[in-house]
């Protein structure tokens, strides 16, 4: 029994070296498991991840793998996560430990090169799309059941509508499917007339969540952003404006019936006032606080910042004495263009402005669901970092992550084949 095990082993192991086909497809159902994890746990998705990696090393070719790296989608996250490794060489006033810390955010902007060589040789990059979605869908449910009995899931109720991680999370995957799905339903409505219509459903139902169970208020900005996108990437002038006037006629009834929606977009006046008058440590003054320091940090060292690692000192220092939420101490000021010129310095905002605008120019003009999906995710990154640094977080960062680099190496993949049969 113990020999036909070994030899059973062996043959597998003997099968999987022969077979880089069997390595590509154990990596993508690690990544379908990583996209499956990433809207539940931390820990699950790095696992996948770090078993993601170890099963493509095998079918990596590594002459090929380093000339796709010259292209800028694939260098200028590599630049990016250089730049945070340098930034430890002048971040002099703080300890090596906070330095290296402040490495781990920018890590896995590395995952971005190695997804876009992943799928350009591996056609089960829907797999992906459809993990998530799926996943998505389920916190969506359990979402809407928590609406109708709070202490459902939990007792008592850590978040009421979170069923897992937190709402400013939960929100931009809310956001990312509902879009997501309406791009692809579209395509598919007069090929596929059912699946388009069910995926329209599922798309209102994530919305109508984010309207009238829970939702961050950030998502209810990049949500007319994500809107004006679709209705031009989709429809022609008149259908541009009657989409439109239909979602500013969604938009006021949801107002009128969501109590909630009213409250945390009325809040904003009402901590801003108390932030104002008294100094108060309200969620809108924190980050108004949080921004005008920074602005100062960035101006004391504009080229090349304070170093990798050294908001949180800054903030410590400058908060000895002071009270309020002048007393507050983050290492994230919550935007993500602050949180890297702070660091790095003009240098860094250069760097990081072209990776976004490298990643848009992946799926810029080129027709289909998966440049859509694509283009969604980093819109959605670019408007969520103006008040967060969602790049460096962890589930929005590997959302973005993910989506860039399944769906840029889909449409370089597609490119590709176009180019071999066009080719003489």
């Amino acid at each position: 029994m113990t020999a036909y095990g070994s030899d059973s082993q062996t043959g597998v192991a003997a099968l999987l070296r022969r077979d880089p086909a069997a390595w590509l497809k154990a990596a993508d159902i690690a990544l379908v498991l990583f996209a499956l994890s990433l809207p539940w746990s931390t820990s699950l998705a790095s696992i996948f991840a770090v078993a993601w990696v170890l099963m493509l090393i095998p079918v990596i070719e590594l002459r090929s793998f380093l000339r796709s790296l010259g292209r800028p989608a694939c260098a200028l996250p590599i630049a990016l996560f250089a730049l945070a490794l340098l930034g430890t060489l002048w971040a002099t006033d703080i300890s090596w430990a906070a330095r290296l810390r402040g490495i781990n955010p920018a890590a896995k902007l590395l995952a971005i090169p190695i997804l876009i060589y992943h799928f350009e040789r591996s056609a089960r990059g829907v797999w992906i799309a459809m993990a998530f979605l799926a996943s998505c869908t389920v916190v969506m449910l359990a979402s809407w059941l928590m609406l109708a009995d709070p202490w459902l899931f939990y007792d008592p109720v850590p978040s009421p509508g979170v069923p897992v991680k937190n709402y400013i999370a939960q929100s931009q995957e809310f956001a990312l499917c509902a879009f997501g799905a309406l791009g692809i339903a579209v395509h598919l409505f007069n090929r596929q007339r059912k699946l388009a219509l069910a995926l329209m459903a599922l798309s209102i139902a994530f919305l109508a969540n984010m309207a009238f169970v829970v939702s961050s208020r950030t998502v209810l900005i990049c949500i007319p952003a994500l809107l004006i996108l679709f209705a031009v990437r989709h429809f022609n002038r008149r259908g541009i404006l009657i989409l439109l006037a239909g979602a500013v006629i969604a938009g006021a009834l949801a107002w009128a019936a969501s109590p909630s929606l009213r409250q945390r977009m009325l809040r904003i006046d009402t901590e801003y006032q108390k932030y104002h008058d008294s100094s108060a440590s309200t969620s809108t003054g924190m980050r108004l606080e949080f921004w005008r320091k920074s602005l100062r940090f960035f101006g004391e060292a504009p080229v090349v910042g304070h170093g990798t690692g050294s908001t949180r000192a800054l903030f410590e220092r400058d908060a000895v004495g002071k009270t309020g939420v002048s007393a507050e101490i983050v290492g994230n000021p919550h935007n993500q263009t602050l949180n890297v010129a702070v660091q790095w310095g003009t240098l860094g905002v250069v760097v990081l402005y072209a990776m976004w605008l490298a990643h848009a120019g992946l799926f810029v003009g080129v027709a289909g669901p998966v440049a859509w999906v694509g283009l969604v995710a980093v819109t959605e990154n670019f408007m969520s970092s103006l008040f967060n640094s969602h790049l460096f977080d962890f589930t929005e960062g590997w959302i973005y992550v993910l989506a860039v680099g399944v769906a840029g190496g889909m449409v370089w993949r597609d490119r590709e084949a176009h180019a071999d049969r066009g080719a003489p």
